[in-house]
């Protein structure tokens, strides 16, 4: 059983959110959860039979009690014309738009030096470029005139990001985006933050990397300071409060719910080697190959 809300019921009622990406992991959680605060919610991403069984769950989750609905629209956000039409049918089908939930996005690992252009690319142009897409076209379309709240999901990126570095350049392009927008659209009473999560297991993320998935997300628990992965419904909770009337006086934040993740280990391990030119000449250096030449201390 999903773990409930721990917002007061009827939080969000009669708002209008577009989530994307949100038809797995992330962000289907933060789609479930909005919902059950009662805010109609509009879950996009490419593929329109992914979005439609999502549908059909996130469906069932509604008491019959609560107002909100939830509905799909396929959209490619490296595309503008296409991010253009989702937020025109949302506005269109709801007639308005008061949260939107930059969720959509992509990676794969790959060290730099086997990594292509088109993959480089093609990481850049969905996770920088698509945000940009939507926070551009929900801002000028609706929220200028009548404002709202923008959440952009990154990543733990904080000490680069090796073997990934691709998402690790967007998602901090998009930290500086938040902050920049923040200021931007603040006199439209238009709020920005990120959420960056550390390690978040669901199936779905599991699968995307296919046969390294297992041993990916188990590489990752010696490094969390809580020693065990993060879920979801762990970043849903963050995000619906930094869009309540709580966080009203947020904006360009970034809120690291990673468990202390980014200020403990990192996975990349850096095998022993003498590559780097040795250090200036000096007494410094003596006492340095001196103090290396001592036997090793018993602690």
């Amino acid at each position: 059983m999903a773990a409930a809300s721990v917002f007061r019921p009827g939080l969000f009622n009669h708002k209008v959110a577009i989530v994307t990406g949100g038809g797995t992991g992330i962000g289907k959680a933060i789609s479930a959860e909005l919902l059950e605060l009662g805010c109609n919610v509009v879950i996009s991403s490419r593929k329109a039979e992914k979005l439609n069984s999502a549908v059909e769950e996130l469906q069932t989750k509604i008491s019959h009690s609560n107002p909100a609905t939830v509905t799909s629209v396929p959209c490619n956000i490296r595309n503008e014309d296409e991010v253009k039409s989702l937020v025109s049918e949302v506005i269109k089908q709801y007639g308005r738009i008061d949260f939107l939930v930059n969720n959509g996005g992509g990676q794969f690992t790959s060290p730099v030096e086997n990594m292509s252009s088109k993959g480089w690319r093609a990481v850049i142009d969905t996770n920088l470029n698509g945000t940009f897409h939507c926070c551009k076209e929900v801002y000028t379309a609706w929220m200028k005139q009548h404002g709202g709240v923008i959440i952009n999901i990154i990543a733990d990126m904080w000490k680069g990001f090796p073997g990934m570095a691709h998402t690790g350049a967007a998602r901090a392009g998009v930290d500086n985006l938040t902050k920049s927008l923040a200021i931007e659209w603040a006199s439209s009473g238009v709020r920005v933050n990120a959420v960056a999560p550390g390690t978040i297991f669901s199936k779905t993320a599991m699968e995307n990397y296919k046969e390294l998935g297992p041993s990916l997300f188990k590489m990752f628990i010696p490094n969390s300071p809580a020693k065990r992965l993060g879920i979801p419904e762990e970043i849903s909770s963050a995000v619906c409060f930094l869009l309540s009337p709580g966080a009203s006086f947020i904006s360009g934040a970034t809120l690291r719910v990673d468990a202390g993740q980014s200020l403990y280990h990192s996975a990349w391990t850096i095998p022993d080697h003498s590559a780097w030119p040795e250090a200036p000449e000096g007494e410094n250096l003596e006492a340095v190959k001196e103090l290396l030449n001592q036997p090793k201390s018993k602690l």
